[in-house]
């Protein structure tokens, strides 16, 4: 009888512990996915807000823009114009400006460029730009591939949203 007991006793912390192990393996995978944006399926970009500040003749340009995400995360690899002969993603901090390689893109969120933060510098214009131009941009993204853009070229004071 005591053999019994004890074998039930130990066949029942068993089935516990398995139960409390495969539970906690089931959380850390449903937790995983969820920080990693997984979960969130494929990136589904948009792009909005799109405008260039008219550049002094011959001169470097900034550009400007959000990338909007309506799915899972990706990343921003490079930026190319058939329009120019290079176009550099920078983020500006207190002190300087500095070139960087690849910019996130986050799950349900969005990439700004924006004045004072991250930008476009665009340089060797084909054809010196005015106001009213379009310039193709070519966003390559690691998951979504590449999405060309019409940039508008507008006045030096043009600000998104006023009139």
């Amino acid at each position: 009888m005591v053999t019994g007991t004890r074998f039930r006793r130990t066949a029942l912390t068993g089935s516990v512990l398995a139960t409390v192990l495969g539970g906690g393996a089931i959380l850390a995978a449903c937790g995983a996915g969820g920080q990693d944006g997984a979960a969130a399926g494929p990136a589904r970009l948009s792009v909005a807000d799109s405008y260039i500040p008219l550049p002094p003749a011959g001169g470097m340009a900034a550009g400007y823009l959000t990338v909007r995400n309506d799915g899972g995360r990706d990343q921003l690899l490079k930026v190319s114009s058939p329009g120019a002969e290079s176009v550099t993603m920078h983020r500006s901090t207190p002190s300087s400006m500095e070139q960087v390689d690849s910019l996130d893109v986050p799950a349900h969120g969005s990439l700004q460029f924006a004045r004072g933060g991250t930008h476009l510098m665009i340089t060797g214009w084909q054809k010196a730009p005015t106001v009213g131009d379009e310039l193709e941009l070519d966003l390559t993204f690691a998951k979504s591939g590449t999405i060309a853009v019409k940039v508008p070229v507008k006045d030096l004071t043009y600000r998104p949203g006023q009139s």
